[in-house]
């Protein structure tokens, strides 16, 4: 990875289309964490790139590059969540402080039927969404696919990818709602 940053520096297309495909689900995840609309998540994304493109010669250590490209794009969340007024999400811990939290035991034993009902709401998504969930989020071992396999894979555009994974998690999100959670 460290010649892919140094070889993207230089122009090399391919360097570059390494680094979107090894790192873009980082980015993605972290809008997503951030609870961003899709619109906002995508120019978030875009500007994350930017960035990165702006900064590509001055990375000195390009092992950490996910740590940059993280914070980067935290950054730029933050940015989008305080010009349109929107609350940041916080964390369960800190949910756990304000609200006076749960034992460990009752914790577990949410976790567990949260996960039942998410596995029962996945399995009543299409066939095809739960094949692309399954090949982008569920069977992503060492980080984020590359998109590319995945095409090939399930005989797809890459570029459709994005926008069937979206949707696919927006039908998740709804029977999820009507679930409680």
């Amino acid at each position: 990875m460290p010649g892919w940053v140094k070889a993207a520096a230089a122009g090399d297309q391919q360097a570059w289309d390494l680094l979107v495909d090894r790192f873009g689900g980082l980015v993605w995840a972290i809008c997503r964490e951030h609870r961003l609309s899709d619109s906002d998540a995508a120019d978030t994304v875009q500007l994350t790139w930017l960035r990165l493109l702006e900064n590509l010669g001055r990375i000195r250590d390009p092992q950490r590059l996910a740590g940059w490209l993280a914070t980067t794009c935290r950054r730029e969340c933050l940015a989008v969540l305080r010009q349109s007024k929107k609350t940041v999400p916080t964390t369960a811990d800190s949910l756990d402080l304000v609200m006076g939290g749960s034992g460990a035991a009752d914790q577990d034993v949410l976790a567990t039927e949260q996960r039942a009902i998410l596995w029962q709401a996945f399995t009543r998504l299409s066939d095809w969404c739960q094949q692309v969930l399954r090949a982008l989020i569920l069977d992503a071992e060492e980080g984020p696919p590359s998109y590319r396999l995945v095409a090939a894979q399930l005989q797809t555009p890459v570029g459709g990818l994005g926008p069937t994974r979206a949707r696919c998690l927006s039908q998740l999100r709804k029977l999820l709602d009507g679930s409680g959670i």
